[in-house]
């Protein structure tokens, strides 16, 4: 067990893309329970903070199994709150109650299909002297090669570089956070606005470990690529 972590996994009862997804069943589990479950495997009990303000969310991860003491402040669990606010706020009570940890790993539930690997890697590249590792995936588009802006002519210009790269192959790699695993430093989180800190080491996954659900469509592909998964258990 890994017990230098804190792990929050942030899980309001709000979802207007999915009306209740967090604990929908997907491929007949509830979808919390994919991240709880997965949560369980690397870290103790102690460790692990679900933070949310539905007290459903709360008593479907407690039949699974995991103590949750901790329930997020309705203020913290609008469609405006930041991220940022609520993972602090779970830091403070997890300080309070004297739970020591050197860093945190945000594992968030819209991201069923990571795998311990995904975890054990970011953690393995994460160092103090650094902001953060997360996973990525290829980006769709290169800013490069294919991803345009319209400046003030109203003309479509390359986003970067002079419009010179031909073949995808060609430009430099671009990458997008999919979301999955975030190692982050307590100090960093507690100074610096998550989308400002500099010091970020990627991790790459596949895309189909990097489903986000956000969409019906979204979830549609998750339960066949469960399916797959579930057809071909020693696929990674």
């Amino acid at each position: 067990m890994i017990t230098d972590t804190l792990v929050i996994i942030p899980a309001r009862g709000g979802s207007k893309g999915i009306p209740g997804k967090n604990i929908r069943p997907l491929a007949g589990k509830p979808l919390i329970l994919y991240t709880v479950d997965l949560a369980r495997q690397l870290f103790p009990d102690t460790h692990i903070i679900l933070s949310t303000d539905s007290e459903q969310i709360a008593i479907t991860a407690r039949t699974a199994g995991l103590p949750v003491h901790y329930m997020r402040p309705p203020e913290l669990a609008t469609d405006n709150a930041p991220t940022r606010d609520a993972l602090l706020h779970a830091m403070d009570w997890a300080d309070t109650h004297g739970i020591p940890y050197k860093k945190i790993c945000l594992l968030q539930p819209t991201s069923p299909l990571r795998t311990a690997d995904d975890i054990l890697r970011c953690i393995d590249r994460y160092t103090p002297d650094i902001d953060m590792v997360t996973t990525v995936r290829p980006a769709a588009t290169n800013p490069y090669y294919n991803c345009y802006e319209t400046d003030n002519d109203g003309f479509l210009h390359i986003s970067k570089g002079n419009g010179c790269i031909v073949r995808r192959q060609e430009a430099p790699p671009a990458w997008e956070f999919s979301g999955s695993v975030y190692i982050i430093n307590p100090h960093s989180l507690r100074t610096t606005e998550i989308g400002r800190m500099t010091r970020r080491l990627p991790v790459e996954v596949p895309a189909e470990r990097s489903i986000d659900l956000d969409t019906p469509l979204d979830w549609a592909v998750a339960e066949t690529l469960i399916a797959s998964r579930s057809a071909h258990p020693h696929t990674p």
